[in-house]
């Protein structure tokens, strides 16, 4: 969980660099991708976990 909180700030953080300094519009880019491979990260994380707590009855 620490993982997934780390990346989505440095992923705002990255975004707002990209967005507010001129020139560094793919540090923005750079973020946008940052944040949905964690969020994806986080679904696989979620669905194998759920799958094990129905495997074992």
């Amino acid at each position: 969980m620490a993982l997934f909180l780390f990346l989505i700030i440095v992923a705002i953080v990255l975004g707002l660099i990209g967005a507010t300094v001129e020139g560094l519009f793919w540090l923005l880019v750079i973020g946008a991708v940052v944040l949905l491979a964690d969020l994806v990260l986080f679904g696989v994380r979620w669905s194998r976990r759920s799958h094990r707590h129905h495997l074992m009855r």
